[in-house]
């Protein structure tokens, strides 16, 4: 059996609180810490078809070790996964394996496995245990902490979902060497927001590491997810259903969500692309505003494209966008407030707040600048 290397934070929410174990080679050791939430075998697991390939031999056959059985459904890989027909599908072929309450689901795969398969627990019976297994860094550091499940409508990204908590996470950073490029950048892109929006000496880390960290220095990429999932857990336990500070989380995510909205939620724009934009725009409008410095600004610019990251919508080739479409998609936006739009900016690198005293006008000449740009 490999040997693992791991840390181990706790998400304290009473009842429901949990931990995310961070380190190499959980996957095929993942039958060391799950057992005790599989009350009734067989054990669930949720994955794509991408992600079979590469990871599920090695979590069944950890889980026989561990006298687990286990059953599979294996989903397509992608956003569009994560829709209406979609999740009744899923429902469906989880309820055809003849669960009970005592059961427990598997996501294993990255943010749309993990979306889709904990808002079927949340649902389910009214409610069944699920672990959180995230194999794209994007679903380490976000997605898979937290407990917010959801699903895409045609109005907009996860307006249909619940929050739900898992009961384990298990960060294996042995499979972030299968990534392509193009997905850990999408990552690390969630992990700069960690940065940006409140803690300044962490970006400052990232500008020195943020290279050998994504060209795979294993030690990085540790300090790197677990200082995001400590920065989340804290904050999700201060407002686990994003009543207030919560909303922090989502700097650059009002923007992102509606270039991806606009690309129609495929790979023409993946999410933490969308959200390095994203984080571009609430800078630059927030130095519009005189809320934060033009140098910070530059300099969040300057790290997410050194490092590769799109920082302008016209980064993404063969898009047409238009700022009426994008203020539409963000007019649908799940932090609206009666009618009025919620936007997370910075006054500086390391000190982000929530505001809904914006100047549209101002986000209109934003808009218009960058998609000319």
């Amino acid at each position: 059996m490999m040997m693992t290397n791991s840390e181990t934070l706790r998400v304290d929410l009473n009842d429901r609180s949990y931990d995310i174990i961070v380190g190499a080679n959980l996957i095929p050791n993942a039958g060391e810490h799950i057992p005790q939430f599989v009350k009734r075998d067989p054990a669930i697991i949720v994955t794509d078809v991408n992600v079979a390939e590469l990871h599920l031999e090695n979590i069944v056959k950890s889980l026989q070790e561990a006298n687990i059985t286990s059953k599979t459904i294996l989903l397509p890989a992608g956003e569009n996964t994560k829709s209406y027909e979609g999740f009744c599908e899923l429902l469906n072929d989880i309820l055809d394996t003849g669960i009970e309450r005592r059961s427990c689901l598997i996501a294993l795969g990255g943010g749309v496995i993990g979306d889709i398969t904990g808002f079927a627990a949340s649902v389910l019976l009214r409610g069944i245990d699920f672990i959180q297994i995230p194999t794209t860094l994007l679903a380490q550091v976000d997605s898979s902490v937290g407990g917010k499940t959801g699903i895409n409508t045609q109005h907009g990204k996860n307006l249909v979902g619940s929050f739900y908590q898992p009961r384990l996470v298990l960060a294996d950073t042995t499979v972030l060497d299968t990534l392509p490029r193009r997905e850990l950048l999408a990552g690390y892109s969630e992990i700069v927001k960690y940065g940006l929006l409140g803690d300044r000496p962490f970006f400052e880390w990232l500008e020195e590491n943020g290279h050998s960290l994504i060209e795979g220095d294993e030690e990085l990429r540790r300090k790197a997810i677990v200082t995001s999932c400590s920065a989340k857990a804290s904050i999700v336990a201060q407002d686990e259903k994003e009543s207030g500070s919560r909303a922090l989380l989502n700097l650059g995510h009002t923007f992102g969500h509606a270039l991806e909205a606009e690309t129609g939620f495929g790979d023409k724009l993946l999410h933490g692309e969308a959200v390095s934009i994203g984080m571009t725009m609430a800078f630059d409008l927030s130095a519009r505003m005189g809320l934060c410095s033009t140098e910070d600004a530059a300099r969040v610019r300057k790290h997410l494209n050194v490092v590769g990251l799109p920082v302008d919508p016209t980064n993404i080739a063969g898009q047409s966008w238009k700022c009426d479409a994008l203020l539409s998609h963000m007019a649908k936006d799940k932090k609206v407030r009666d009618g009025k739009m919620t936007f997370i900016l910075p006054r500086g690198i390391g000190d982000s707040f929530i505001t809904s005293d914006v100047d549209l006008a101002l986000v209109e000449a934003m808009l218009d600048d960058a998609i000319a740009a």
